[in-house]
């Protein structure tokens, strides 16, 4: 029985994000870039055979600024009912069959950036000196004027993972063996950089200003999950292998022989 995870992916590309400016409450669509490596990403890593296998999935949160929800139509799964949003565009492939429920939460919304929002680091830095502040910021430590403090994010990051782990991964991993609901417990979310951050941090128990600065580039994947199959290790899992189906694999080499 696999162990269930979590796969977050940040939006893809926009004009802002590549000019390092902060984009929170700030609505951009994806560039025209940015749509074609999303696609390029849902090819490459959901399918039966791949990275994200949609019959595992449980549930998708998504954010509700609009380029988080372009970035999960590119990705193109077929979930059942419509979704909550009106679509952004158009995708040109074959929907990929899941039945998980699509969730537009606050919960998992950019960090509010305050006086920050539209510029980027070293303007921050500069409009600090002029302020008298310490011009050395970090947002992990120092949050954001007007915006939201590291204590604000901490609290909607805990929310989300207790519900995650309550709704869907302890009744999964307190299933029996070959119970193929418990196979069916990945969770999908797509947001933003800062806030997928913030939250790899807050799933292993670190606080925002501690551990390792993790970075997920737009359009990334990242995966979380648990050691030893226990609810009480989370764990991030830093490279996945391809899984083969070894009955399937068995019948091919029978086929080629044939």
């Amino acid at each position: 029985m696999s162990t269930p995870r979590v796969f977050i992916i940040r939006h893809g590309e926009t004009a802002w994000s590549i000019d390092g400016r902060h984009t929170g409450s700030t609505d951009i669509p994806l560039t025209a870039n940015g749509e074609k490596r999303v696609k390029a990403t849902g090819k490459a890593l959901i399918g039966d055979d791949r990275l994200i296998v949609p019959k595992k999935l449980a549930h998708i949160y998504v954010s509700p600024r609009k380029r988080a929800q372009r970035t999960f139509e590119l990705l193109n799964l077929g979930v059942k009912g419509p979704l909550p949003w009106e679509r952004h565009g158009e995708c040109d492939s074959k929907p990929v069959p899941c039945d998980a429920e699509v969730e537009v939460t606050e919960d998992i919304r950019e960090w509010d950036y305050g006086e920050y929002e539209g510029i980027t680091s070293p303007q921050i830095r500069e409009k600090r000196k002029r302020q008298g502040l310490d011009p050395n910021w970090d947002i992990w430590r120092d949050g954001c004027p007007g915006g939201e403090s590291p204590a604000d994010v901490n609290e909607r990051c805990d929310r989300l993972i207790k519900e995650i782990r309550e709704r869907f991964h302890a009744p999964a991993l307190n299933k029996p063996k070959g119970d193929p609901d418990a196979e069916r417990a990945d969770v999908l979310i797509v947001a933003h950089g800062h806030i997928l951050r913030a939250f790899a941090q807050r799933w292993t128990g670190l606080s925002l200003h501690e551990g390792p600065s993790f970075l997920l580039e737009a359009g990334g994947v990242g995966t979380l999950s648990y050691e030893h199959h226990n609810i009480n290790e989370p764990a991030i899992i830093l490279g996945s292998a391809f899984h083969v189906d070894l009955e399937d694999d068995a019948k091919l080499d029978k086929l080629e022989k044939m």
